[in-house]
């Protein structure tokens, strides 16, 4: 029986990564736009309010699902923005993709209505990041919004208390909703529905894509291939898509922050393979509701594969909010040596083995050829890893 009783507790108080760095930049008389990225339902709005409950600026809310609020920010008008938001401190925009112009009308906002202080928030970033890259070229400071973080709820529990929990992060994954569910039957509930409601809703919006059943069917294989290289010509196949439009489908996918892609590693040896990328998912608790198994790790045949998922992202996450720029990779030759993340930092390469069981021999070539900083990632050791 998994034990609930600590990530329920977790529910109401769990703490961001980024919460401090938005209190700094907010502390200067005229910050840069501060624009939010990530997935629904991964409390980018949580986030925001609870930055804003400690600054006690006087903060006008838009919402860019709101039809007036919509027709507020979009007016494109110097004077009527001025008068929009005389009398606060701060303005926050939410659903920030929805709104018309949203890049010229913030670049108004930000060069005309000093020293007001400016967050937006979107839940994708098909549409907002073309809108505001080049209106606010050295206006803006972007964040990425992750599901919770290994590095989040180590803020809160011990060593083994996050260890003991381990199962229920790769079953059910890190939405900060699941943290809020009381039972197994709930959190299975509440993954369905947000696979069901949110999770393609960005990208049949704003790419006006009319096959769904597309979209679902590409993720659900994708999903039974976590850890293992895809080939864009057989998902085709599968599909009956082109190679073309299943690449563009993947882009989108990883655009809105359903999944990510990782590539090959190569120095062009002939016995690298290269081509063929992996996917994995931004979230377990979706993957597992795209193929329906909840099953606990020692009766299923895919633990290895979570296991890998679930070391890339969150060393993802530690990277990103760590402000860690490195390169990221796989390597694998055709003889069958592989490690299945690489790190380089300038002209050094890490190379680490995810294994769920055991220690794994490390290849005498990549060691020969490249690195020897090298390690296998077991449960006796992760916690390092992803910190």
């Amino acid at each position: 029986m998994l034990e609930l009783t600590l990530i329920q507790e977790l529910a109401m108080q769990l703490s961001r990564i980024i919460v401090d760095d938005m209190m700094n930049r907010l502390s200067v008389e005229h910050p840069k736009i501060m624009i939010i990225y990530g997935a629904r339902q991964v409390g980018k709005t949580t986030l925001v309010n609870r930055v804003l409950s400690k600054t006690g600026y006087k903060t006008l809310y838009l919402n860019g699902d709101d039809r007036d609020d919509m027709a507020r920010i979009s007016s494109r008008n110097t004077t009527k923005l001025a008068k929009m938001v005389q009398g606060y401190d701060l303005l926050f925009i939410d659903e920030a993709q929805k709104v018309t112009d949203i890049g010229t009308n913030l670049k108004i906002l930000y060069d005309r209505c000093k020293p007001l202080k400016i967050i937006v928030a979107g839940s994708s970033a098909l549409e907002l990041a073309n809108q505001v890259q080049e209106s606010l070229a050295g206006r803006a400071h972007k964040y990425l919004l992750y599901p919770i973080a290994m590095a989040e709820l180590a803020v809160h529990y011990t060593p083994v208390e996050l260890e003991k929990q381990l199962e229920i992060y790769l079953l059910y994954g890190m939405y900060p909703d699941i943290f809020q569910e009381n039972t197994i039957e709930d959190k299975k509930l509440y993954l369905k529905h947000l696979l069901e409601s949110y999770l393609y809703k960005d990208v049949l919006e704003l790419e006006n894509i009319k096959y769904s059943k597309k979209i679902r069917d590409l993720l659900e294989l994708l999903a039974w291939q976590i850890g293992s290289e895809i080939s864009y010509s057989e998902l085709g196949q599968k599909l009956g898509l082109s190679h073309h439009t299943v690449i563009h489908y993947i882009d989108l996918l990883e655009q809105a922050f359903v999944i990510q892609t990782l590539r090959g590693f190569s120095k062009n040896l002939r016995k690298e393979i290269t081509k063929k990328p992996k996917i994995y998912f931004h979230d377990l608790g979706i993957r597992n509701a795209l193929i329906n198994n909840f099953a606990s790790l020692n009766k299923r045949n895919d633990t290895g594969a979570l296991w890998e998922n679930f070391l890339f992202m969150e060393r993802s996450k530690r990277n990103h909010y760590g402000k860690f720029i490195c390169t990221q990779n796989f390597w694998r030759t055709y003889t069958g040596a592989e490690l299945d993340y690489i790190e380089g930092y300038d002209s050094t390469l890490y190379g680490y083995a995810f294994k769920w069981h055991k220690t794994a021999r490390l290849p005498k070539l990549w060691l020969e050829q490249y690195s020897t900083h090298c390690q296998t990632i077991t449960q006796e050791n992760f916690l390092e890893f992803v910190l």
